[in-house]
């Protein structure tokens, strides 16, 4: 009979004793616990799953530290020995979503080419089988990218003028890059709530996000035109590229490549040695865009969420 819970403090050494041994992306111990004494994992964010007084699996789920609720499943993973660990898994994300009323997400991470890989494919596969049977259906495959100092600083090459600009203007930019975008969070939210909330709620996404507002940046032709728009940005552990777009009109003539250049120049001469980015994996103007920038990809994300956004 197996049973789920969330942990107590006294169940600490427990969950921080698991070593998953797949080649999936995982939490350690020592990052845990130091996001932990954040406030950004929490013991009734911790699951367990216990077959008598024995734990067979984990789950943890991650939020903001300021926020009531957590927003991601970090780390999912169930002992090879119960047998049936799909349904397993998929229990202990049922026990911890009947008391998490918001959207939340859950990124499987596995390095490039899984599918040729037997081992990592496996890995992968009964997680997402999991998240599935457990109500995380909408599921959106992405492209993780880096870049670092060494794969080259791209030069302004002055196709396009870049400048700061207020919220409203952002906001309408917003709005006209969101139409025909190849994002298949954007084109869901577009489908379901209009393109006006769509462009609200990205850019409210990204004010809140731990980048800095004067990173934004609108892009210009010579003649003055509204090319598109640069948001670099970050999140807890890095700087990433945020968001990025041209307008449906200009699109096709190569200014991607400047757009993408811009945020790239902005981080590197704030210092940064690490930049992230990710695309979806049927957006393939934007992926062909970032390995011509030298971004490399690092890994593949299955994102599954009962939320638009992946």
């Amino acid at each position: 009979m197996i049973s789920y819970r969330a942990i107590v403090p006294a169940d600490l050494h427990r969950v921080t004793a698991w070593v998953v041994t797949e080649p999936v992306g995982w939490i350690p111990a020592d990052r845990y616990l130091a996001e932990l004494a954040e406030d950004m994992y929490r013991p009734e964010w911790t699951w367990i799953a216990e077959a008598g007084d024995r734990v067979v699996g984990r789950a943890l789920w991650w939020g903001p530290r300021d926020s009531a609720y957590p927003v991601a499943l970090d780390c999912l993973d169930v002992d090879p020995a119960v047998g049936e660990r799909t349904a397993v898994a998929a229990g202990l994300i049922r026990a911890a979503l009947a008391g998490f009323p918001r959207p939340v997400q859950y990124a499987i991470k596995a390095a490039g080419g899984r599918r040729d890989d037997a081992d990592t494919s496996a890995a992968v596969e009964w997680r997402r089988a999991a998240a599935h049977a457990a109500g995380l259906t909408r599921e959106v495959e992405r492209l993780q990218f880096e870049w670092a100092p060494a794969d080259g600083t791209p030069a302004a090459t002055g196709a396009l003028r870049f400048a700061e600009a207020s919220d409203e203007e952002f906001l309408a930019v917003f709005t006209r890059i969101a139409e025909g975008s190849l994002d298949a969070q954007t084109r869901a939210s577009v489908a379901a709530k209009g393109v006006d909330a769509t462009a609200r709620e990205e850019m409210d996404f990204y004010l809140g996000a731990p980048g800095k507002r004067e990173w934004w940046r609108i892009a210009y032709t010579h003649e003055g035109e509204v090319a598109g728009m640069a948001i670099p940005s970050a999140t807890p552990y890095s700087v990433n590229v945020g968001y990025l777009g041209v307008v449906p009109e200009l699109r096709g003539r190569g200014y991607v490549d400047e757009v993408l250049a811009e945020i790239t120049r902005i981080h590197a001469a704030n210092g940064e040695t690490r930049v992230t980015a990710t695309t979806d994996v049927g957006n393939a103007p934007m992926a062909a865009a970032f390995r011509r920038a030298g971004y490399r990809n690092t890994e593949i994300r299955i994102n599954l969420s009962n939320d638009l956004r992946p």
